[in-house]
């Protein structure tokens, strides 16, 4: 795995467990299987862009933090 995708699949992953939440609610959020967003957090899968876009707002952190781009967690948009 390249490491930019590294942080991006580790920090959804670091963000759904610093929330306490379990994959089963988050893909819920995403109208999705539990099984298909753990495809997305272990990077076996890309997420789709409406997801990191549902994501970033659910968590409240900007899209470039969730990239993994920056380590600035404010929204700029």
């Amino acid at each position: 795995m390249e490491k930019d995708n590294y942080k991006y699949y580790q920090r959804i992953k670091d963000l759904r467990e610093d929330s306490d939440l379990k994959q089963e609610t988050v893909a819920g959020l995403l109208d999705m299987f539990q099984s298909s967003y753990q495809r997305y957090e272990s990077g076996k899968l890309e997420l789709p862009m409406h997801c990191f876009i549902k994501l970033a707002k659910f968590y409240n952190v900007s899209l470039d933090y969730l990239a993994g781009l920056t380590n600035d967690k404010e929204k700029k948009w």
